[in-house]
């Protein structure tokens, strides 16, 4: 198992212990699973986002630490915030992946995920010129979502 999966884990299991809400001091939890804090940043940053119903606040210097809330998300909520974080270019692996991270916590039934991925594929955008390309997903991407969204 990769470190930033063990230490997913173990701030997953903090969560499920905690009701949600959990305190970590990052050079402690680091120290505890043999890394580097920038490990657990990395994390943190990466697997604990808005898009995927976390709420991560942080104090630095000496008594600093990291609290990750857990929050309950309704579907709309999470489509806003994936329209929001799209911008005005999207290129295809991150729209696979963001697709896949809304399959997989039940935001997209699999039929819209999968006409949603078609959509924006390479395949169906390859008659744009590439430098167009990553704009015209953007905006097919955010207007499926907001679709599927009621």
């Amino acid at each position: 198992m990769r470190i930033s999966d063990s230490v997913a884990n173990y701030i997953l299991e903090l969560l499920k212990q905690t009701n949600g809400i959990a305190e970590i001091q990052r050079n402690e939890l680091a120290s505890l699973l043999g890394c580097v804090p920038s490990q657990i940043n990395y994390v943190i940053t990466s697997r604990f986002t808005p898009e995927q119903g976390y709420l991560v606040e942080s104090r630095r210097g000496g008594g600093g630490y990291i609290r990750i809330t857990r929050r309950q998300l309704t579907k709309s909520d999470v489509i806003m915030h994936i329209i929001n974080a799209v911008g005005s270019s999207l290129d295809a692996g991150t729209a696979r992946a963001m697709t896949d991270n809304m399959l997989q916590n039940g935001v997209l039934p699999p039929e819209s995920a999968a006409l949603i991925l078609a959509a924006v594929s390479e395949q169906t955008l390859n008659v744009l010129p590439k430098e167009l390309r990553d704009g015209v997903r953007a905006a097919i991407y955010k207007n499926m979502l907001l679709a599927s969204k009621n």
